[in-house]
């Protein structure tokens, strides 16, 4: 029995998605004690925007490596240490003392949550058939998304119970362990099960040299539209959701931490919603790029509302914002969909990391713009609304970016047989 028919892959499958869950609340959660942290440090918006970007900055910077990496030497220790990183960091943020101790941590936090993705891919395409690959990787996008909703009600609720140091302190602990479970199912578990196919699996497969192939696509324009497309739709939300959302909520509508993160929470079902929804009417349509063109301008009309109501919508209509914003992060995984379409599959994974790159590329600088401009304006005029009202003009240009980039695509109709072979 190989690994593909084996029904320990289904455990394989829990193991590595439940860890997915917690490293993804990870990326979020903090933006839940902005306030808190602000008050207990005293150090400015600014501060915490930088100390969001540059979680988001180490992730972003270790996804093309990563991808390398991973191609080379094999995804399980990179994502065994990935979790054991990520638990270490958020430990060290709940016991931190000073701003440089939470720096560090959510420099490790970021280093850690870098291997989830590409070594995940890579993972279950070890693990399981095309088909259910194909399936299952859309359940993975959906497990990222519950990270995210994990990292509003239920997780403000724990800080409500144990303080946000007991939070954030518990949270690392699981993670680590989920790193000692991930090292029995994925290393030595495995080599019990499968030992007489070990030999068999391991093959010399002649490769470019890396230089050569990152030249090419760097070098490539659909690569570059990929690039722009990610990056307009999904740091604007991560990077909004992570650091200033909840304190948008409390500031300009008065909302108790729990009640703004209800509000999150709505965006983070749309985004639930939009990642099978999407996926399901490309493949029924036999296009990916229309549809991810109209769910982009979804995206840029979404944000522009925000300056049409001076930063302060109906609250009605601010609901329905967040829901459609999220559901746009949902249909990011068409991006995939199309490296998938567009690359070689030996490409596909340095491509993907590249992709993923310009997403968050995005979520590194919006924190930190967004807490500029708010300091600046309450500087001058102590309105932190007038703050909010002009920095929504950063993620309404990052759409615009995204919606260039969208646009440049070039989609081959291959939908059909993407999904049969």
């Amino acid at each position: 029995m190989d690994k593909q028919n084996s029904r320990f892959r289904w455990i394989v499958f829990a193991s590595v998605m439940f860890t997915y869950l917690l490293m993804a609340s990870q990326r979020t959660a903090p933006g839940l004690i902005t306030e808190q942290v602000m008050k207990d440090f005293n150090v400015t918006a600014t501060t915490i925007g930088l100390l969001t970007s540059i979680q988001f900055f180490v992730y972003t910077g270790l996804q093309i490596p990563m991808g390398i990496l991973a191609d080379r030497f094999g995804p399980n220790f990179f994502l065994v240490i990935g979790a054991i990183l990520t638990g270490i960091g958020t430990i060290m943020y709940s016991l931190g003392t000073d701003e440089i101790v939470l720096f560090l941590a959510r420099i490790l936090t970021g280093t850690g949550d870098a291997t989830i993705w590409v070594n995940m891919v890579l993972i279950l395409g070890q693990w399981f058939k095309v088909k259910e690959f194909v399936r299952l990787i859309g359940l993975a996008g959906m497990t990222g998304s519950l990270g995210f909703l994990f990292a509003t009600v239920p997780f403000s609720i724990l800080i409500n119970l144990l303080g946000w140091r007991g939070a954030f302190f518990s949270a690392g602990l699981l993670l680590c362990l989920c790193g000692i479970l991930l090292y029995f199912v994925l290393i030595k578990k495995p080599k019990q099960i499968f030992l007489t196919k070990s030999a068999a699996v391991k093959e010399v497969i002649p490769r470019e040299k890396t230089f050569t192939i990152l030249r090419r696509i760097f070098s490539n324009r659909q690569a570059w539209a990929l690039f722009f497309c990610h990056f307009g739709i999904v740091g604007a939300y991560v990077g909004f959701i992570g650091s200033w959302a909840v304190p948008y909520g409390m500031d300009v509508y008065g909302m108790t931490r729990s009640d703004a993160s209800q509000l999150i929470m709505i965006g983070l079902i749309g985004a639930l919603i939009g990642a099978p929804l999407t996926s399901w009417i490309s493949s029924r349509l036999d296009t990916i790029k229309r549809p991810y063109v109209i769910v982009h301008t979804m995206i840029l009309l979404s944000w522009s509302f925000f300056l049409l109501f001076k930063g302060n919508p109906p609250f009605s209509m601010l609901v329905l914002l967040f829901f459609i914003i999220g559901f746009g992060y949902g249909a990011s995984a068409l991006t995939f969909a199309v490296v998938r379409q567009s690359f070689p599959m030996i490409e596909s994974g340095i491509v993907s990391g590249f992709a993923n790159t310009g997403g968050f590329l995005s979520a590194v600088l919006l924190p930190s713009i967004f807490g500029y401009i708010l300091d600046h304006f309450l500087t001058a005029s102590g309105s932190v609304g007038n703050g909010y009202y002009y920095g929504f003009i950063t993620p309404v240009i990052f759409s615009m970016i995204g919606v260039i980039g969208v646009i440049c695509i070039k989609e081959k109709r291959q939908m059909k047989n993407m999904t049969q072979n």
